[in-house]
This record gives C-alpha cells, structure tokens and sequence, in this order.
C-alpha cells in the first residue's frame, strides 16, 4: 500500500490495537506441597551453628538440558557452606533426593546431633526420605510458610552453581552431569567465602 513506516512506529501501532504478542517466561517449579505426606516443624529458627554437621540443608533447582529440565538435588553444610550431597536426575522423583542424601551420608559417615533441614516437598516427606534419616537418628526440620528465606543458604547455594559455574543450557543430560560435578568440585574446592572467613567449603568442613 506503499506505506512507509518506522519500527518503533509500526510497534506503537500494534500496541495501541492490543495486537503485540507478549513472551511469557515459563516457570519451572521443583517443590509440590500440596499432599497429604507428614510435614515437619522448622526446627532451625533460632537454631546457632558452631561446627560442621550439625545442619544440613536440601533444595532442588532446574537446569534445561536440551529441550527438557534436569533436576538438581542439593544438600549443603550450613556451617561450612560445602555441598556434601548432590544428584543429577531426569525426573522430580525421589531418586534424585536419595542420590544425594546417600552421598552426604557416605562422606560424613560419623554424624551426631544433626538436623536435616528442607521445604515441604514431597520428596523430603517421603517413607524411604524420612526412614534413612530417622534410622541415621537425624532430626527433620522443615520450611513453615514458602518463604524462601527459611532456607536461604540452600537458596543461596543454588544462584552460586548456576549464575557463577554452570551454563544456561546444556545439549544432553551426561554433559550436564560432568558440567554439575565440576562445578561442585569447584565449588567446594576453590570458591572461598566471606562468611566462612574466607576459607573455601572445604577448608571449612575440616575444622571439625
């Protein structure tokens, strides 16, 4: 029609006529509370740490990995920071959860007077969960609320991997594992912290 337009004009155009597409990010979500599984109290409020293992915290987060998400399973030493326990799995099933749960046990084999502490979910509620942690005497604590500042470290441990030392995406799911142990050993091995007075996990979880 031989009509001769600008960008920004022909966009302005377009939203004045409530014609503009809008890209919705799609959210991704790893903790279902919503079932009838026993919860647990929060058990760590005015809980004060002064050792390794006493307080391990878990979380899940998502990595995306080719067109689909992998879950990353994660529990960390509050006290020193350093993830003791980690699995990579394909599903939101407890697998993943035991996977790691089983690690932080097998590498801290003497534990005493520990508290495992985790949101709701339904992984952390369930029998085989709960039962390898009550036959290891571990005390459960759980998130009350959703507030994600219940269990900020956890929290915390996450956007350290994946804003610092994973990538946005990975094409296949045994690149993603390598990348994931890597980035854990790093992690653990390299990253000191100014909370911990600079030390790294590690060097931390070594003062017991």
């Amino acid at each position: 029609h031989g009509i001769r337009i600008g960008r920004d004009r022909f966009f302005g155009v377009l939203r004045n006529h409530g014609l503009l597409i809008r890209k919705r990010k799609r959210k991704v979500f790893t903790t279902d509370s919503k079932h009838w599984l026993r919860k647990y109290p929060n058990l760590i409020k005015e809980f004060i740490l002064i050792a390794p293992n006493q307080l391990w915290v878990s979380d899940i987060t998502y990595i995306v990995i080719g067109t689909a998400y992998g879950y990353l399973s994660l529990i960390t030493d509050a006290y020193s920071r350093k993830i003791v326990g980690f699995c990579l799995s394909k599903d939101l099933s407890t697998r993943g959860c035991m996977g790691a749960l089983k690690m932080a046990l097998k590498n801290n084999a003497v534990i005493k007077y520990l508290i495992h502490h985790s949101d709701r979910g339904v992984q952390y509620c369930s029998y085989f969960y709960v039962s390898l942690l009550e036959n290891k005497e571990v005390k459960i604590s759980m998130t009350e609320n959703g507030d994600p500042l219940e269990n900020a470290i956890a929290e915390r441990v996450n956007g350290i991997l994946k804003e610092e030392l994973l990538e946005a995406a990975y094409p296949h799911f045994e690149l993603a594992q390598e990348a994931v142990a890597i980035a854990i050993s790093t992690y653990n091995h390299l990253r000191p912290h100014g909370s911990i007075s600079n030390l790294t996990p590690f060097e931390a979880h070594s003062l017991e």
